[in-house]
């Protein structure tokens, strides 16, 4: 790598609303990391102030992600998940380290093996906070693959965008919205989306997220079915059959990026729909690429375009910014 301090930039939106397109397409610039689901699974300690040794980040970031696990045993696992099916933990997923869920596999065709190497490399890191942590974690693999810039994107990174831009307060930040009935419908089909509406909606009621709750910890009898290990795919399903729970969700995570942003003033702030995207895709990728500093970004734009399906203009999804916003993962 050329320099020791690559170019960051962190894709925010609430999911399901062409983001995961969009990491998939900057994966096509050569001087480009394009970073995926790393953010989401490490959130709930993402700028803890904890002084964290090497060896104790590693551990963390080695470990299964808990709502994975849950999703692997009710037999309900997104389709982000690309690890292989000859990889070491393909016989035992509920034990799969959460960067090789996505992260990995989106990064090298021997995903394992690039595990391995980080392995033996971020243990060494120096005792630090989580976001220092975060920050060389994220140089160090730009740095491994030979690329001159990071992008990190996460499905339904709204959620933590207050600490993302307080951890990377120089990153650009491109904010990705959608129709909020057309997200809301894909949401409700997504296993990630329905746990993520039953955890949001334990907490209101009960004060408690079924995820956090302690070992021999009571919750009240109307909770229990929500619990990891008595969660079914049922219950699950059951949660995607009423959408204005996911209008709910959308409203509740754009108002969380937009006043995220707001607080934070962001330098550089790139706002993009995916209407737009998929009725004028070379524009909208030019706009991209030039915002995010690739070189030779109209060419770029000119050859991945063909990849985003459009659609005849006039054919948008209607409705107003607070009952269908301009906000895919």
């Amino acid at each position: 790598m050329d320099s020791p301090n690559p170019d960051q930039a962190i894709i925010i939106s609430t999911g399901r609303c062409g983001s995961t397109l969009l990491s998939d397409l900057i994966a096509e610039q050569p001087d480009t990391l394009s970073v995926q689901e790393f953010f989401v699974p490490v959130g709930s300690w993402i700028d803890d102030e904890e002084r964290l040794s090497g060896v104790e980040y590693w551990s963390r970031l080695s470990r299964p992600g808990p709502e994975l696990t849950t999703l692997f045993r009710i037999g309900l696992a997104p389709p982000e998940v690309r690890y292989p099916e000859d990889g070491r933990w393909a016989g035992n997923l509920g034990e799969l380290p959460r960067l090789l869920a996505t992260t990995l596999p989106k990064i090298s065709s021997d995903p394992d093996d690039l595990y391995d190497t980080l392995a033996e490399l971020v243990p060494g890191f120096p005792a630090q906070p989580a976001a220092r942590h975060h920050q060389m974690f994220l140089e160090l693999l730009t740095s491994l693959t030979g690329r001159r810039r990071w992008v990190e994107r996460s499905g339904g990174s709204s959620h933590i965008a207050p600490s993302l831009l307080r951890t990377f307060p120089t990153a650009k930040i491109v904010y990705l919205t959608r129709n909020w009935v057309d997200t809301a419908e894909s949401m409700r089909r997504h296993s990630y989306f329905q746990l993520l509406e039953l955890r949001m909606d334990s907490f209101r009621r009960y004060g408690l997220d079924p995820f956090q709750v302690a070992a021999g910890e009571s919750v009240p009898e109307e909770m229990e079915r929500c619990l990891p290990g008595r969660l079914t795919a049922r219950t699950l399903r059951d949660r995607g059959r009423e959408v204005g729970r996911y209008l709910a969700l959308c409203a509740f995570l754009a108002s969380e990026a937009e006043q995220a942003i707001a607080d934070a003033g962001p330098r550089e702030v790139l706002t993009m729909t995916y209407e737009d995207l998929v009725d004028d895709p070379v524009t909208q990728l030019g706009r991209l690429g030039r915002f995010l500093g690739f070189d030779e970004w109209a060419q770029w734009a000119h050859r991945v375009a063909g990849s985003v399906q459009t659609r005849p203009r006039g054919q948008r999804g209607g409705g107003s910014r607070r009952a269908a916003c301009a906000g895919r993962s």
